[in-house]
């Protein structure tokens, strides 16, 4: 079962210091749009081939563009050795809306 983690919570979570991997899975044209400071950027077409690069023992919250590519990618995660992954409820439409309006709804 893969956590579905609200962006408030994930926030908290940053704000108290815990180090925690943002894994942004979508495509470089949505970042132009809206992207969240420190985040890993590896689209979800290049997972497959790139999940290595990530580190399986960190704590990681996947992120896209309303929460239903990074579910996929954290069950392929997850299937991977990832013990700690989770979802951005909603994606980044959700943490625009609920703590930050400056980022662009797309």
């Amino acid at each position: 079962m893969i956590a579905q983690t609200p962006p408030q919570t994930v926030a908290a979570r940053l704000a108290a210091g815990e180090r925690l991997t943002l894994l942004d899975v979508r495509e470089d044209w949505e970042l132009a749009i809206a992207v969240l400071p420190g985040i890993v950027h590896i689209p979800m077409g290049e997972i497959p081939d790139r999940w290595a690069e990530l580190d399986a023992s960190a704590p990681t919250v996947v992120i896209c563009r309303s929460g239903m590519r990074s579910q996929q990618v954290a069950h392929f995660l997850q299937a991977q050795g990832f013990a700690q992954v989770e979802n951005l409820a909603g994606g980044i439409l959700a943490w625009a809306r609920e703590l930050d309006p400056t980022l662009t709804a797309y």
